[in-house]
């Protein structure tokens, strides 16, 4: 039997997995198909990164236009509309990083038996937002609202990785964690990993503290390192972000011998 070259081959399925409603998931592909770094895209281009013939796309993006959701532009490109700006909105009012991030704390906290906390940068100082604490009488306490120097303790390092462009920051930021033996108090160790939002940015660090006799042992000190970075991918998938990047820190993570970034 022949082919009938006018007939094209069969479009690909945009969406992985499928929601079951084969319109929306191609609508929502031709909105996933925009990166933070594109303002604009052809109809060309749409079509290529979604693998949806031309005509399908300008049938879906003349819908979303109606609805707010895309914009045609002068120059014939398309651009994402106001709708999800509006969306948006309403998400981070009713979505607070507590949510997401305590629970994770509680975990953590629960399975390595030491303070677990989450830092964000004000300035030149870290402010604790959140933290969790062992029920056990030797352990690293900390408040909410509390605030440190940023240059010291591996929530720093974090921090400063991510925030300041330099030299300094780039074994942080090669391997997604930091650990810090004794700097902030002479009796107490830790070890953070960042946590990242939908757009690449730093939402954090998310950090466990405990006495320098207990998690300063290098066995201690790795089961902490690998746990938290299992927690900030599930963060960073929480947040929206790409919780991809954080499977080759895994492998980089503290062994035996207790490296000590």
């Amino acid at each position: 039997m022949t082919t009938d070259p006018s007939i094209p081959p069969a479009e690909t399925d945009p969406a992985e997995p499928s929601s079951g409603v084969a319109v929306l998931d191609r609508a929502f592909a031709l909105l996933g198909a925009f990166q933070p770094t594109d303002d604009r895209l052809s109809l060309t281009e749409l079509s290529r990164r979604t693998g949806l013939y031309k005509s399908t796309v300008l049938r879906l993006l003349a819908a979303l236009e109606h609805g707010g959701f895309m914009r045609r532009l002068d120059d014939g490109q398309y651009a994402i509309g106001p709708q999800p700006m509006r969306l948006a909105a309403i998400y981070q009012r009713s979505f607070r990083v507590d949510s997401v991030i305590e629970p994770l704390l509680a975990e953590l906290s629960a399975s390595l038996g030491e303070t677990a906390s989450f830092y964000v940068r004000a300035g030149s100082r870290r402010l604790v937002v959140s933290r969790v604490e062992p029920a056990r009488a030797v352990r690293v306490s900390i408040r909410v609202g509390e605030d440190f120097d940023v240059t010291k303790g591996a929530s720093g390092k974090v921090l400063c990785a991510f925030t300041d462009d330099d030299a300094a920051g780039e074994p942080v930021r090669a391997r997604l964690w930091a650990t810090s033996y004794g700097e902030r108090d002479a009796e107490t160790a830790s070890a953070s990993v960042p946590v990242f939002g939908a757009l690449g940015e730093l939402k954090g660090a998310l950090t466990v503290s405990g006495p320098l006799s207990r998690l300063g042992e290098p066995a201690a000190m790795q089961a902490a390192v690998v746990q938290l970075l299992e927690m900030a991918r599930r963060a960073t998938a929480g947040f929206g972000g790409n919780p991809a990047r954080y499977a080759a820190a895994v492998q980089a993570a503290p062994g035996p011998a207790g490296a000590r970034l």
